[in-house]
């Protein structure tokens, strides 16, 4: 696949004096498109496809489960502990609670969730509450800080790893790796085609009498033009989620004090370790027993006189003997908020908060970044712009093959693969060989599923070179 201008013609297969002339930098990076487009395209199509589906899950989600999130507004509203008291006769078990999400607006309903045995990481079970009545309005397996209903959640995960745990995750990083790679190329191939070409109009709109190849060629440009901010955004903060790099990442900013501070629950103990995406998770551990659900509508009133100013928060409990309640906000629209504090349950004094707007400016960006990229900070202008890129991206993969079929020889199958020149490398001068290799190992290390397809994609660009010259002598 191939980022180039509607007016572009099909390239011929350049002879050695030929490729000199006209530099090595475009074949290249013409191979590089090329091969990770045919070979990668299959994942980033996946990834675009669900990608699109997720930023449409927020309207699905208040159609679907509209019984569950929602309740007739009332003039009066039960105190949190009569909300829990509610929910815990509901379950015939007040043990397990470790949250509670109050109804953030009028009309909403009150979250007690509760830890239970068979549910996955960051699951828990949700009773949904009438704020007004303290009727039970249903009860749900949800997710993380998002509080994802099962529908967004398989949705999610489909996203993410295909449902098959960590091994799917790999698919996400090559595609969210090979991403951005595959648009800087193209963006600089479209760049070296706009300087060689003579006319300077309709670079980024296809000519319609263009047919076959060439107006798919056309196509494929302008929609990379239009989405390549999009992809390289959605690049770079799809790898802060991946196995391998994401490592990379949280330790480059852990390194530079980058990270984003967990609050400190311990009694005296030590502050615990930063976790960048410890807002997109939930109880890891369970409560140690049944919290008085009277303390929360105080944890509630003293959040509020410091610094809790949305109604979207989440109260804790001590998960554990020696360590403090927790409340924190949970807002992630714009402007999105993220206060949180610690509360000695016993002296019901403030031992620790952390203040958003006290973060470093690394850490607010990753957090905006993951809520753009997770299509909730900007709401429904968010949620189109996401899907628009998606389904642009999707659509630029199925060009892409649709080019290359174009392209194939009609008869001669060892040229299946070959149809960009394969020569940039031997017509390289020594230096830029240099480069190329250093820049391949640097992206290599810091991607390392990029590192070990380039290596792929050398043996397999090697082998179809032996078979090709094979043929043509045998020819």
């Amino acid at each position: 696949m191939t980022l180039t201008t509607s007016e572009t013609t099909p390239h011929a297969p350049p002879t050695p004096a030929s490729n000199r002339k006209k530099g090595w930098l475009g074949p290249l990076l013409l191979r590089l498109h090329f091969y990770a487009g045919i070979l990668v395209g299959p994942f980033i199509l996946i990834a675009a496809i669900s990608g699109a589906l997720y930023a449409l899950t927020p309207q699905l989600e208040q159609a679907i489960y509209a019984e569950q999130l929602h309740a007739p507004k009332s003039d009066t509203s039960l105190t949190l502990a009569q909300q829990i008291e509610a929910a815990d006769a509901y379950r015939g078990d007040a043990s397990g609670l470790f949250a509670v999400r109050p109804a953030p607006e009028p009309g909403d309903t009150t979250r007690i969730m509760y830890a239970e045995e068979g549910l996955g990481a960051s699951e828990s079970r949700a009773v949904f509450v009438d704020p007004g009545t303290g009727e039970i309005r249903g009860d749900l397996v949800v997710y993380g800080t998002s509080g994802s209903t099962p529908l967004r959640t398989w949705i999610s995960n489909l996203h993410r790893n295909l449902h098959l745990g960590d091994a799917g995750r790999l698919y996400s990083e090559l595609a969210a790796s090979w991403l951005g790679i595959v648009a800087v190329a193209g963006l600089a191939l479209w760049i070296i085609r706009i300087r060689k070409a003579r006319a300077k109009k309709d670079f980024v709109r296809p000519n319609r009498a263009h047919k076959g190849y060439r107006g798919l060629f056309g196509w494929h440009t302008s929609i990379g033009i239009w989405v390549i901010l999009g992809a390289l955004f959605l690049s770079a903060t799809g790898i802060t989620w991946s196995q391998y790099a994401g490592t990379n990442v949280s330790n480059l900013r852990a390194a530079l004090d980058w990270g984003t501070p967990s609050i400190n629950t311990a009694l005296g103990g030590e502050t615990p370790a930063a976790d960048d995406h410890a807002h997109h998770h939930g109880a890891e551990t369970a409560p140690t027993g049944a919290a008085n659900p009277a303390t929360f509508d105080a944890i509630l009133a003293i959040a509020k006189r410091e610094n809790v100013n949305t109604g979207q928060v989440e109260i804790n409990p001590p998960a554990e003997p020696g360590t403090a309640w927790t409340i924190r906000e949970i807002k992630s629209t714009f402007p999105a908020e993220g206060d949180s504090l610690a509360i000695d349950g016993t002296t019901m004094q403030v031992v620790d908060r952390i203040d958003f707007a006290n973060l470093s400016l690394p850490a607010k960006l990753a957090s905006w970044g993951i809520n753009i990229h997770m299509g909730v900070m900007f709401g429904l202008l968010n949620q189109i712009v996401l899907f628009l890129v998606a389904i642009g991206l999707a659509t630029m993969v199925i060009l892409g093959y649709l080019m290359w079929w174009k392209r194939r020889p009609a008869r001669d199958t060892s040229q299946l693969m070959g149809n960009p020149p394969r020569r940039a490398l031997r017509d390289a001068p020594w230096w830029g060989i240099a480069t190329a290799g250093a820049a391949a190992l640097l992206i290599g290390l810091w991607l390392p599923l990029v590192g070990w397809t380039l290596l792929a994609f050398l043996v397999l660009d090697t082998v179809i070179g032996v078979t090709a010259r094979r043929g043509s002598r045998t020819r």
